[in-house]
């Protein structure tokens, strides 16, 4: 039985996904447990829940070796401030939410002041890092993982985990149909949508949505209507700035599931907006660029040859993935209407993701993190 009143979590989720994946799972702890206090690092979203605030969110959205390596002052001047709060505040759980990089010196700082860890949604060691495995083993109490294979992976070296459905199952709804979509944002019903999604991050702008921009001149725009969506997160100027001058686009400020949905084909930066189109069933071109650095290093360290989550989950080079120099106005168009015009692929892809779409589903977050919670509250409270 939980012993306490209340409770004090620390938390850290550094970027917008993290931020949306924990709101869910806030909202049902503050449903489940009442009287929690919120303390950390995240967004909008988990302020909204309750999050008491100590750093400003934007800073922590960086990604890329060279890009880490330019803020690891202030990384280092976190880990102080952390370190001071720690010291002063008694907190009861820490539920650090991916973020590797930072989060698992965190971990390990928590945990020697006798604050249990739970990291929810693992960092990806299968990919690279391997050694963090063991980073995980020695300082955190349990690991919430969100992909289902990664459990198994996690076991093998005695950690207590488990799988708990993917934050996306819940996550997703339709506000608007696809002819009142069409309306609110002034499309023709009557083309196919081809959509973009150059990404959540500043610099993944300034490095994909000009490519996207090309590509997208290549489609009949008499057959097709290009869309390009805007994500909350992304600098509103530099971004105006990057599409000046361009026309026949279409800009879709919020609504990334609506658009997601109705459009025929979808070309999408690596990351989570993959899995979520996937999820969601549309076919989908996965790209990736980083700084050049960046990427002769990653391919030094990276383990498994596929970088898109869909492929990644489904053990299958099922969507094309177009990286670094391959990532191309032509080869973007190449593959896009290759799905487009081949009837059979189209299907098999189709069939494929709703296979997916089964496997993140079988489990919520909303349900299995309360469990968690309330196991470590009584264990270690």
């Amino acid at each position: 039985m939980i012993r306490k009143n209340s409770y004090k979590i620390f938390w850290l989720a550094g970027e917008s996904s993290a931020d949306l994946h924990s709101e869910l799972v806030m909202k049902a702890l503050n449903d489940k447990f009442g009287n929690l206090t919120h303390i950390g690092i995240g967004g909008p979203r988990m302020q909204r829940q309750g999050l008491k605030p100590i750093f400003p969110f934007d800073k922590f959205a960086v990604m890329g070796f060279v890009e880490v390596v330019k803020h690891l002052i202030f990384f280092f001047k976190v880990q102080i401030r952390l370190s001071k709060l720690f010291s002063t505040e008694k907190f009861d759980l820490a539920i650090l939410v991916d973020y590797p990089g930072l989060n698992l010196r965190i971990a390990k700082m928590a945990d020697e002041m006798r604050i249990p860890v739970l990291y929810f949604i693992c960092p990806q060691f299968w990919a690279w890092k391997h050694n963090r495995v063991y980073q995980l083993r020695d300082s955190v109490r349990y690991v919430a993982c969100i992909l289902p294979f990664e459990e198994e992976l996690l076991k093998i070296h005695n950690i207590n985990c488990s799988y708990i459905g993917h934050p996306i199952a819940e996550e997703i709804t339709f506000e608007l149909d696809r002819d009142s979509f069409a309306r609110f944002f002034g499309l023709d019903s009557s083309k196919k949508w081809i959509g973009f999604f150059p990404g959540s991050r500043n610099n993944e702008i300034t490095k994909m949505l000009p490519v996207f921009l090309q590509a997208a001149k290549k489609w009949n725009q008499n057959e097709y209507q290009i869309l390009f969506s805007k994500s909350h997160n992304v600098n509103h100027q530099l971004y105006m700035h990057l599409i000046e001058g361009q026309k026949d686009i279409n800009i879709i400020d919020g609504y990334n599931y609506e658009m997601m949905k109705y459009c025929e084909l979808l070309v999408c930066t690596s990351g989570t907006v993959t899995l979520e189109a996937a999820y969601i069933g549309t076919p989908l071109v996965i790209c990736y660029k980083a700084s050049y650095l960046s990427y002769l290093i990653g391919r030094k360290f990276v383990r498994i040859k596929r970088i898109g989550l869909p492929n990644i989950v489904l053990d299958s080079d099922l969507l094309p993935e177009l990286i670094q120099g391959e990532m191309n106005p032509a080869n973007i168009y190449k593959a896009g209407m290759q799905i487009l015009t081949d009837p059979e692929m189209n299907t098999k892809i189709r069939k494929e993701l709703f296979k997916l779409r089964a496997m993140l589903s079988n489990k919520h977050p909303s349900i299995e993190m309360p469990k968690i919670v309330r196991h470590l509250f009584e264990t270690y409270g």
